[in-house]
């Protein structure tokens, strides 16, 4: 003791409130699960690009992707969209998990991102009908889907599923967490959220099915808790399983004459469930489709839609209307008019981070974005989800996660201690800022050039690199803006 005494005797002042501090700051607590602890209490979300090969089969880029934000700081990895068939692929260039094969790529991902401590976790995935580009192996076929009803915005069809198919599906998931595991990776999530496969089971407003599978919300959440007694079988109960989950599905929110879909309390039960079946934690999103109003938040790029939208016209019968919508400009404020009714006027936020300085933000970013216009983005897209965890975190005895554009550590910090949630996901700030966690240990409250909830990333993925496409972040330099997304190829496949 008196030796540790006499070393805090030559500490400056400062470093030891630094010090102290840190170790007071929840963020950097670590998160103990059943099966698996974290050294701090921030995910990187799941967020998916066309980084891998056509077929399924992962490449370097990947990898390089995937290290960005172990290096950064966070303290676990939610894969992107990880398909458990071919047919179930939001679109191609997505590593899979389909076949045994696909283990030693997965393995050598897991492997890079543990060498920063930090955790990985393979979201297994299913489009369902909410398949935006089939590729050619699904050119003949219809989404799988509980329903044959064609889905209402972009108007993809589908088949529902029948009872062997439901069994089949269920396999092919508990297969992918045995392979996940076989990597050495961490653990799975299920992404039951954002209008997949599993969405379309728990959706009152998709789910018309007339057997087992539907009707009734235990009837509808059948389908995501055989999955989590599959997974189980599989893997034994020593393996980290969490499952993504939107708690209000809003499904009316762009088609004003669709079913609203699953309420909060409807969720809460499922959330007990969910549970019960043998989770260790839930992840909290929002909506029935992706994207959707609310996820990611922020607002709709409408010059990127009318240029890479057009990936989609093959797609669904809808995607000509919308095409037109994102296109001419006098016709966009009759689509900007559905897609922003949902945000409720006068609604305030449960949480309140620190003001925005003027001195928090890089001068030349300022030219752009003022810190008061960075101020009322944070208010209106921070945490959008965060009072429905809180909510869900009420009715369970495992750790809850929230997502929903986190980027700012006084709001996270407060919406940990509160009890809202036990941790965040972060997936668009981070793209913006890889380094963000970083950031928070070194005091910043906020980034320099902090994500802007453009959406323009969001957008650009159906046929670019994902990457931060805000060219006032670099200050209106596009040949930098280029740089930065291309680091994704670096180093390249071969050298």
């Amino acid at each position: 003791m008196l030796g540790i005494e006499l070393v805090a005797c030559f500490i400056p002042t400062k470093a030891k409130i630094q010090l102290n501090q840190m170790e007071k700051d929840i963020i950097f607590e670590p998160l103990e699960f059943r099966n698996l602890t974290l050294k701090n209490r921030i995910f990187r979300s799941n967020i998916s690009g066309r980084f891998d090969n056509y077929d399924g089969s992962g490449n370097q880029a990947r990898i390089n992707w995937e290290e960005k934000f172990a290096r950064g700081g966070v303290g676990a990895i939610v894969s992107s969209f990880t398909p458990v068939q071919i047919r179930g692929r939001i679109l191609p260039n997505y590593a899979t998990i389909d076949r045994d094969d696909r283990i030693p790529f997965w393995r050598k991902v897991g492997e890079k991102v543990h060498e920063y401590d930090c955790k990985f976790l393979m979201q297994l995935s299913h489009s369902g009908r909410q398949r935006d580009v089939g590729g050619v192996e699904n050119l003949h076929n219809k989404g799988l889907s509980s329903t044959s009803e064609t889905e209402s915005f972009h108007g993809l069809e589908c088949q529902a599923m029948t009872r062997k198919e439901i069994k089949e599906m269920i396999q092919a998931f508990a297969d992918g967490a045995r392979r996940a595991r076989e990597a050495g990776l961490d653990g799975v999530e299920l992404h039951s959220a954002n209008g997949y496969l599993i969405t379309q089971f728990l959706s009152s407003g998709i789910n018309d099915r007339k057997d087992e599978y539907g009707g009734s919300l235990e009837n509808r959440a059948r389908f995501l808790l055989e999955i989590i007694q599959g997974i189980r079988k599989e893997v034994g109960n020593d393996f980290h399983l969490q499952a993504k989950i939107s708690a209000v599905e809003y499904n009316d929110a762009v088609i004003p004459w669709d079913k609203p879909g699953n309420t909060l309390e409807d969720s809460i039960q499922i959330c007990k469930w969910v549970e019960e079946a043998g989770a260790d934690a839930l992840h909290i999103s929002t909506g029935s489709l992706f994207p959707h109003p609310l996820n990611p938040p922020g607002e709709f790029p409408r010059d990127e839609a009318s240029r890479w939208y057009e990936i989609m016209l093959g797609s669904g019968i809808y995607t000509f209307r919308n095409y037109l919508l994102f296109r001419y400009r006098f016709l966009f404020p009759i689509f900007l008019f559905l897609w922003n009714r949902v945000y409720r006027k006068g609604s305030t936020q449960p949480i309140i981070g620190k003001d925005v300085q003027d001195k928090a933000l890089d001068d030349s970013f300022r030219e752009f974005v003022s810190s008061q216009t960075m101020q009322e983005l944070l208010d209106k897209y921070q945490g959008i989800s965060i009072s429905d965890a809180r909510e869900i975190k009420k009715h369970v005895n495992i750790p809850v996660i929230c997502t929903g554009g986190f980027q700012q550590a006084s709001y996270i910090r407060e919406a940990i201690s509160e009890g809202f949630c036990d941790a965040v996901s972060i997936a668009r700030p981070l793209v913006a800022n890889n380094d963000l966690v970083q950031q928070f240990q070194q005091g910043k409250d906020l980034p320099e050039r902090p994500c802007t909830y453009c959406n323009k990333c969001l957008v650009n993925a159906l046929q670019n690199p994902l990457g931060c496409y805000d060219v006032r972040r670099y200050n209106d330099d596009h040949d930098k803006m280029i740089e930065q997304v291309m680091t994704v190829f670096d180093p390249p496949p071969f050298s």
